[in-house]
């Protein structure tokens, strides 16, 4: 029983089709990193929003946080099934995301305006991986990229809508 203890993860040849296993797993450790700063920089969002526009922005957020969160765990699980290892380390998601933490003290207004614009940051990234993905033979990234996508075009969307004046 021990011996099952010690097995060490490791990287693992796949022979599905797909060509160049290790671009595609880098791309998706990518968005990973965008995807858990994104999900962490929702939660300060729901944690620290105040004004008119509270209960709204709360649970607004809420359900944003918790489907990327879900996400997070397909898009490891992606690069696993690719058969590389996910990314392992905090300091190494914060170097890859392009996401930024939350400035302190801002308005509602400006958070939940940040939060739209990261998220359309993160539909431009999973735009690009599409293609990647499909140059690849690659259609499972590809159809998973594209559900990414949808998701983080309607939340900039309803965050948009949300302070729209």
């Amino acid at each position: 029983m021990t011996e099952a203890l010690h097995v060490i993860p490791s990287n693992a040849p796949v022979s599905t089709g797909v060509r160049d296993t290790e671009t595609l797993a880098k791309a998706l450790g990518d968005v990973l990193a965008d995807t858990l700063r994104l999900t962490f920089k929702t939660q300060v969002c729901h944690w620290n929003i105040e004004g008119p526009l509270f209960h709204a922005t709360h649970v607004l957020t809420e359900e944003q946080y918790g489907a990327m969160f879900a996400a997070a765990d397909a898009l490891a699980e992606r690069i696993r099934a690719l058969g590389h290892l996910a990314p392992q380390r905090l300091d190494d998601i914060v170097k890859r995301a392009r996401i930024d933490d939350a400035e302190g003290g801002q308005s509602a207004e400006a958070m939940i305006a940040a939060l739209a614009e990261d998220h359309e940051r993160l539909a431009h990234r999973l735009h690009a991986m599409v293609d990647l993905s499909e140059g690849r033979k690659d259609p499972v990234t590809a159809d998973l990229a594209t559900q990414r996508s949808a998701f983080h075009e309607q939340a900039a969307w309803m965050l948009r809508a949300l302070v729209r004046s």
